[in-house]
C-alpha cells in the first residue's frame, strides 16, 4: 500500500522481500535511521512495530510525517491549489524568480509557489493541521519529482522535457500533464495509505551521526551507496533533492541557497561523512559502536564501498552472529560495471 514514489534509492519494490528478512529477527521496536523515502518503515508499521523514522533532509521528514507518524489524517478531497492574497503575493514568488528556466515551466513554476501559499494557510499547531499540510507537501514533492529528467535536481535540463525530438527514454506523458492533476493523484495514494499502526510511530530529522537516542530493539541500516569508482550513480542526497529540499523550507530558502551554484543548490554547514569513501567506514563503525546492543539489518549493494568483508569484521567484533541474504535487484540509474546481470542487493542481519 506504499504510494508510487521516484525517490532513488527507494525499497518499495523489494518490500515483500524485505518482509520477509525481518520476519526472521524478534523485535518489537526500529530505528530506521537513513529513512529516505520511507518505504521501509511504512513495511515495519504494517508489521505491528514501534517505528522510529529518520533522516537527515527536512522534505524527507516531512513526508515521513504523514506516512508513518499520522495514523488517521487525511487531506479532504475538497482541497485545492489556489493563489496568496494580493497582500502576501510577494511573499509567494521565490521559485519564478530564482528557478526560472532551471526544472519547470514558467506556470509549473507559479503553481508551485501557489500550492506553498496554500499549503501555509493549513499551518497552526494542531496535529489535525500538521499532517493534513505534511500530506499535502508530500503529493507536492512527488509531483515535482515525477515532472523531472531522471527524477532528480542534480542538473538544469528543462530542455531535455520541452525539446521536439526523437526521445529513448523519460515518461513524456507524465512531463506533459499538468502539475495539478499529478498533485492530486499523489494526494490520493497518500491518503489511502494512512492507517493506524498497532505501536505509536514517530518522525525524526537528525544528521544520523548526531541521533540522541538508543535502546531500539532493532536499527536498520540504509546508507547513501557509495561505488568505489564514483561514478553513475551520486550518494550525494543534498544535491539531488536540493529543490525539494528548499521547498521543504520555503522561507528560508532565498537565504540558504548558493547562487554560485550552477544548480542553485543549498549551502552546506557540513560534509556528510557517509556519502564519501574516503570517511563513510568510521562513520559507521561510531554508529555500529552506539547501537551496538541493538540488532542490525543492514541494505547493501555488490562493488559498493565499504567492502562486505569490511562489514562482517566490524559487526563480529561487536560479538554479533552475520547472516547474508541476497538476491538480483535492477536498479534504475546503475548498472553496476556496465553489466546489470551482475547486479546484487544484499541485506546483512546482524545479531
Amino acid at each position: 500500500m506504499f504510494p508510487s514514489t521516484r525517490y532513488q534509492g527507494s525499497k518499495r519494490k523489494i518490500i515483500p522481500w524485505l518482509h520477509e528478512v525481518f520476519s526472521t529477527v524478534d523485535f518489537d521496536s526500529a530505528l530506521d535511521l537513513f529513512g529516505g523515502s520511507g518505504s521501509v518503515s511504512y513495511l515495519l508499521k504494517r508489521m505491528g512495530k514501534q517505528v522510529t523514522y529518520n533522516d537527515l533532509l527536512h522534505c524527507n521528514y516531512v513526508m515521513a510525517v504523514a506516512l508513518i507518524e499520522n495514523d488517521s489524517v487525511r487531506l479532504e478531497h475538497s482541497f485545492r491549489i489556489m493563489g496568496p492574497p494580493s497582500s502576501d503575493a510577494g511573499r509567494y514568488c521565490f521559485i519564478r524568480r530564482a528557478f526560472k528556466g532551471f526544472y519547470f515551466t514558467d506556470y509549473e513554476n507559479a503553481w508551485i509557489d501557489r500550492a506553498v501559499s496554500t499549503l501555509d494557510r493549513l499551518a497552526d499547531s494542531t496535529l489535525l493541521a500538521v499532517y493534513r499540510r505534511a500530506i499535502g507537501y508530500y503529493a507536492l514533492f512527488q509531483a515535482c519529482l515525477v515532472k523531472r529528467p531522471f527524477n532528480l535536481f542534480h542538473r538544469k535540463n528543462l530542455y531535455l522535457r520541452t525539446a521536439t525530438v526523437h526521445r529513448s527514454f523519460g515518461n513524456k506523458t507524465t512531463w506533459d500533464t499538468p502539475i495539478g492533476k499529478m498533485f492530486r493523484r499523489f494526494a490520493r495514494e497518500a491518503n489511502e495509505s494512512v492507517f493506524t499502526g498497532k505501536r505509536p510511530c514517530r518522525a525524526q530529522n537528525y544528521d544520523a551521526q548526531d541521533f540522541p537516542h538508543t535502546g531500539y530493539d532493532l536499527v536498520y541500516f540504509d546508507t547513501p551507496y557509495v561505488s568505489r569508482r564514483m561514478k553513475i550513480e551520486s550518494a550525494d542526497y543534498l544535491k539531488n533533492y536540493h529543490f525539494i529540499e528548499g521547498l521543504s523550507r520555503y522561507h528560508e530558502w532565498p537565504s540558504a541557497v548558493d547562487y554560485q551554484s550552477y544548480i542553485r543548490a543549498l549551502k552546506r554547514s557540513r560534509s556528510n561523512p557517509f556519502a564519501s569513501p574516503q570517511t563513510n567506514r568510521a562513520a559507521l563503525r561510531a554508529l555500529f559502536e552506539q547501537f551496538e546492543n541493538s540488532k542490525f539489518v543492514i541494505s547493501y549493494k555488490r562493488f559498493g564501498t565499504p567492502s562486505l568483508s569490511w562489514f562482517t569484521r566490524e559487526l563480529r567484533r561487536l560479538g554479533k552472529r552475520v547472516n547474508y541474504h541476497t538476491r538480483h535487484y535492477k536498479y534504475a540509474l546503475n548498472n553496476q560495471n556496465g553489466d546489470a546481470a551482475r547486479n546484487r542487493e544484499i541485506i546483512i542481519v546482524a545479531q
